[in-house]
């Protein structure tokens, strides 16, 4: 079987990255989301396993000493973490896998896989980013707290090998399926059992 492709999404909070991986994921059955394991508390609307898997901090440090996570990261004093078993089991049963992770997420990720492709979302100002947060409810600790983040982590933009402004919502779910979609078509992932003509494939054998 052909290996999957591993596809970073990192933006500053309330960017959409969440959102348009959502989106992604309802229509495209090959692609596949590893869930991020968290200690942060659960937002409301959130559902354990779908949205993070959340597990206490103890939890977290055990599962670092067993050398669990693909990568981790501490964010406003939570960790954050990539599983994986989970990601390698997905990308060798042939599915493309998305990991929805921060800036420090993405440079452990390429470290130890540097194929894996990286996309960065931004938002179309901070003002709009601003209003987003403000949407989903955040206190005015927290918005401060992750506008100061997002000012930090944008710069970033020029480590990443896409950029996707996000302005409109289906637009930019367009614009990433297509990044996703152009690398089933690399001459590595080619299936050669696509081709039933018996003198096509003497010739591309």
């Amino acid at each position: 079987m052909i290996k999957g492709e591993l596809f970073i999404i990192s933006s500053p909070a309330g960017a959409g990255k969440t959102t348009l991986t959502n989106l992604l994921l309802e229509e495209d059955e090959k692609l596949k989301r590893v869930i991020t394991y968290t200690t942060r508390k659960k937002r409301k609307n959130e559902i354990d396993g779908v949205d993070y898997v959340f597990v206490t901090k103890e939890v977290f440090e055990l599962m670092i000493k067993e050398n669990a996570f693909l990568e981790y990261a501490i964010v406003h004093g939570n960790y954050y973490g990539t599983p994986k078993k989970e990601t390698f089991e997905l990308l060798n049963q042939g599915y493309d896998v998305i990991l929805v992770i921060d800036v420090q997420g993405m440079k452990q990720i390429k470290s130890v896989i540097p194929e894996a492709i990286s996309i960065f979302i931004l938002p179309p100002s901070l003002k709009e980013l601003e209003s987003r947060m403000r949407i989903r409810g955040e206190s005015e600790e927290e918005i401060q707290k992750r506008l100061e983040t997002a000012k930090r982590e944008i710069p970033h933009w020029k480590e990443y090998d896409y950029i996707i402004i996000n302005e409109n919502l289906l637009e930019s779910k367009e614009n990433l399926s297509h990044i996703i979609k152009s690398q089933r078509f690399k001459r590595q992932r080619f299936d050669l059992s696509l081709i039933k003509d018996d003198e096509l494939r003497s010739l591309v054998l």
